[in-house]
């Protein structure tokens, strides 16, 4: 019995040990799930995601293209009609009124000629008014004083050049150089042929009486059209600074001052370059009459007026309207065209060098090569009248380039 006491009791031991492990264990496992008790966290501790980051989120529209074209075909389809109709209605009405549109340009041409002269009357104190008044009768004088002086004298000379071209041929017919041509060419012959042919047909002396009628009525035209003109100049020089203001509020308000630095720009180049042209013009008109004078010709104010009239074309012009003057003055002789040709030319190098850079000082430069094409698409677009006006259109168009493009690009 002592021995079985004696083996009990380290077991019971053993299980008491057992016992207060298992105890101690539990507790400890009590404390740890009191301290960590579930807590459900405040919205506000949640980690930020990209989504609540952003204060508006607003899906990006994906850029109109060939799915939003298709998606809305009736749309699509009555904005494209409409587009062409206006298109082809502009192109119908610019057709069908062509010499109004030639009015309205000659006489912005003229506009733009006459406004630094309001423009400086205006910055000695004077209302617009008065300078657009004295602008009126200086340009009223102008013409007065060429109706007055130079047309009868022009009629005179032409009435009288009319009178002796008979004589004239004939001269030029009996001269040794035609006598050299002749026996080269056998052009009397020639000549001679064409005029019995054309005398004989009834058809051509029909045509020319029809041509002499033409001529009447287009001088009637003429009259009209420099009325209309005139008119037209007359109401653009009194509202130019209301029509600009006008035009200006189309803009956008942030584009405003721009739109009105460049045109400011534009008109005032455009101004300074006809102003200067005129003076030029003038000037080599009365040249060409020192010039005729001096070789002795006749017809000086006739032949002077061709050359001023001729020297408004840009580039070409003066040198044209000095060829042709040479040409009619080798019936006076060859002598009398070599001085002609001398004085005049000489005085085109010095006009080139000296004169014209001085007085274009304020207009823009415009490369030589731009010029001329300028001159020549003007000239088939709009005769005369477009070759007058291509260095001013240039002239804006050189402005826009170097006022717009070119800093937008310098910005890139």
């Amino acid at each position: 019995m002592a021995e079985n006491s004696k083996s009990d009791r380290p077991r019971s031991n053993l299980f008491q040990n057992i016992k207060q492990r298992i105890t101690g264990a539990r507790d400890q496992l009590a404390t740890t799930r009191a301290r960590q008790q579930f807590r459900v966290p405040e919205p506000d501790e949640y980690p930020a995601s990209p989504i609540t980051q952003a204060e508006d989120f607003t899906p990006e529209r994906p850029p109109a293209g060939p799915v939003e074209l298709i998606s809305r075909p009736i749309r699509t389809g009555f904005l494209l009609t409409l587009g062409v109709g206006l298109a082809l209605a502009v192109y119908l009405l610019v057709s069908s009124n062509v010499q109004l549109l030639v009015w309205i340009l000659a006489a912005i041409f003229i506009t733009l000629g006459l406004d630094p002269i309001v423009t400086k009357i205006q910055s000695w104190g004077a209302p617009r008014g008065v300078g657009v008044a004295a602008a009126v009768v200086i340009l009223i004088g102008i013409v007065t004083i060429f109706i007055s002086t130079l047309i009868p004298v022009i009629v005179e000379q032409t009435t009288e050049f009319a009178q002796i071209l008979p004589t004239v041929v004939s001269d030029f017919i009996a001269s040794d150089f035609f006598r050299a041509i002749d026996d080269e060419f056998d052009v009397a012959t020639v000549i001679t042929t064409e005029v019995n042919k054309f005398v004989s047909d009834t058809t051509n002396i029909t045509t020319l009486l029809g041509g002499i009628l033409g001529f009447g009525t287009a001088v009637v035209n003429v009259g009209f059209s420099v009325l209309i003109v005139v008119v037209l100049t007359l109401y653009f020089l009194a509202s130019l600074p209301t029509i600009k203001q006008w035009l200006y509020r189309l803009a956008p308000r942030s584009r405003r001052e721009r739109l009105e630095y460049l045109s400011e720009k534009i008109t005032g180049s455009v101004g300074h370059y006809i102003v200067g042209q005129t003076i030029v013009a003038t000037l080599n008109g009365i040249v060409a009459f020192i010039a005729v004078s001096i070789a002795g010709l006749q017809y000086a104010a006739l032949l002077a007026l061709i050359a001023g009239f001729m020297a408004f074309i840009p580039l070409v012009g003066a040198v044209t309207g000095g060829v042709i003057i040479t040409l009619l003055a080798l019936f006076a002789g060859w002598q009398s065209a070599l001085i002609f040709a001398i004085i005049y030319f000489l005085y085109l190098q010095i006009e080139a060098y000296v004169i014209s850079p001085r007085i274009m000082q304020r207009a823009v430069a415009i490369p030589g090569a731009l010029a001329v094409i300028g001159v020549i698409a003007g000239g088939s677009l709009l005769g005369v009248l477009g070759a007058l006006m291509a260095i001013p259109v240039v002239a804006g168009f050189l402005v826009l380039v170097r006022e717009v493009y070119v800093p937008y690009q310098d910005m890139r």
